[in-house]
């Protein structure tokens, strides 16, 4: 293993400033659940049937600003000048958030249709029309931070997203509860701390960036053509994965908002021990993206196996934890025994989702790197979508398994989608090793 070594050294050096701002990331999220639930089961209930609906959206304009991190890094790894575009990531990622805002605008009349509880129908709607507007500083950072992640620039744009957790913090104790002359807002607080915190991050972070754009430079037809040849199979993939299980929520909550809180708790503990091998999936793509471009066969399969071998031992530690102390962590969010009772069995299954979570998230950063984002989306087209949300209805419903059932079907499904990009990559592997070796002994 003496030959791994520097491989899982340079992942390890990438992931851990990503894994910080990942954490950061979603500590942010994990405090709007947490005050929520403080303020009451209503309104934690609709946060999350608000943030399921908009997350539906949001996700695909994160998902078409994806393909930043690969293309720049392939750029960089052909010695192709990529600094140029920066500017026209900038207006590329304007224009996404733009439209994302207009989408979930003329989406909330349609709120009434789908069936919720009515006496949280008027909070649905007020958090979405506020939080519509936080789309431009939540792009603005992502855009910015995957630009400078290519460069391995980590520091700076986790540092913002750190900050920005105690920034949360504060803003929603004050907009929720009320504070002085400031009146409780309740889940309508929450949606205003959400549009500030994500407008400062997305500012601070184009301050930081602000020297480096050229702006003489004419919109870049060619590159954003690259961006979105890249950008929107991961888009249709981030899009199939969350509408998979905010449908969960959405679905769920019909019947009692208790499950869309149930939901959103164990969707926010399976998200923190999640970032840990996106954070490393992120690092393999950077990494196989330089060793693609530079045609290294020696450094693309190395950094696959250190990758995989990273974000699985990670995981199956996070599932003993998961599954042994699933109480202890549920109520470190709520001690709602109603909420409880629904989330520890869920969180039992959870662990062992975890597993194959992590074997399918650095996958997916191989194939990203290689630029094949197409199969991620038919991984979790055919994982999700055909296979764990039928089971998982099947056993939710026919077998009286209500919540628990659609995780067991989730689980089922990232097994299919490990054995699916499992093959596609050994093909694709053998392709390159004649490709790449061949040319290495030519010159």
């Amino acid at each position: 293993m003496s030959k791994y070594k520097k491989y899982f050294t340079s992942l390890l050096t990438i992931s851990v400033p990503i894994i910080i701002g990942n954490l950061a990331h979603i500590l942010i999220g994990a405090v709007d659940v947490l005050v929520a639930s403080k303020h009451g089961v209503n309104t934690i209930a609709a946060i999350s049937i608000a943030n399921a609906i908009m997350m539906c959206l949001f996700i695909v304009g994160i998902g078409l600003l994806s393909g930043i991190t690969p293309v720049i890094s392939n750029y960089l790894g052909s010695s192709h000048p990529s600094k140029k575009y920066l500017l026209t990531t900038i207006n590329y990622t304007m224009i996404l958030a733009a439209i994302f805002c207009l989408v979930t605008l003329l989406g909330i009349p349609f709120i009434d249709k789908v069936g919720f509880e009515p006496h949280l129908l008027p909070m649905i709607k007020e958090y979405m029309i506020i939080a519509s507007f936080s789309y431009f500083g939540a792009y603005l950072h992502f855009a910015l931070k995957e630009f400078l992640q290519a460069y391995e620039i980590l520091n700076f744009p986790n540092l913002i997203s750190v900050v920005a957790i105690f920034m949360n913090l504060i803003l929603n104790i004050v907009f929720v509860f009320g504070l002085g002359p400031l009146p409780a807002l309740g889940a309508v607080g929450l949606a205003i701390a959400t549009l500030l915190v994500r407008t400062i991050m997305g500012l601070a972070l184009l301050l930081y960036c602000f020297k480096a754009i050229n702006f003489k430079l004419k919109f870049d037809k060619i590159y954003t053509k690259q961006l979105l040849k890249v950008g929107y199979p991961i888009s249709v993939a981030l899009l199939l994965e969350f509408c998979a299980f905010n449908s969960i929520t959405i679905i769920t909550a019909r019947d009692s908002g208790l499950f869309a809180a149930a939901q959103s708790i164990i969707m926010t503990i399976t998200s923190l021990t999640f970032m840990v091998p996106l954070a490393i999936s992120n690092a393999i793509a950077i990494k196989i993206g330089y060793a693609n471009g530079s045609k290294n066969y020696t450094d693309l399969k190395r950094y696959s196996i250190s990758g995989s071998l990273l974000t699985v031992c990670f995981m199956m530690f996070c599932a003993f934890i998961l599954f042994v102390f699933p109480k202890q962590i549920i109520g470190l969010i709520t001690n709602d025994n109603t909420l409880l009772a629904i989330c520890v069995p869920v969180i039992t299954v959870a662990a062992i989702f975890q597993i194959f979570d992590g074997l399918q998230v650095a996958f997916s950063g191989i194939l990203k790197g290689l630029k094949m984002t197409l199969f991620v989306s038919a991984a979790i087209l055919c994982g999700y979508w055909l296979i764990g949300l039928p089971l998982g209805a099947i056993f939710a419903y026919k077998y009286k398994m209500e919540l628990v059932g659609f995780w067991v079907g989730l689980a089922i499904s990232l097994f299919v989608m490990c054995v699916f990009m499992g093959i596609v990559l050994i093909y694709k592997f053998q392709k390159l090793r004649k490709k790449y070796v061949t040319i290495s002994e030519v010159h």
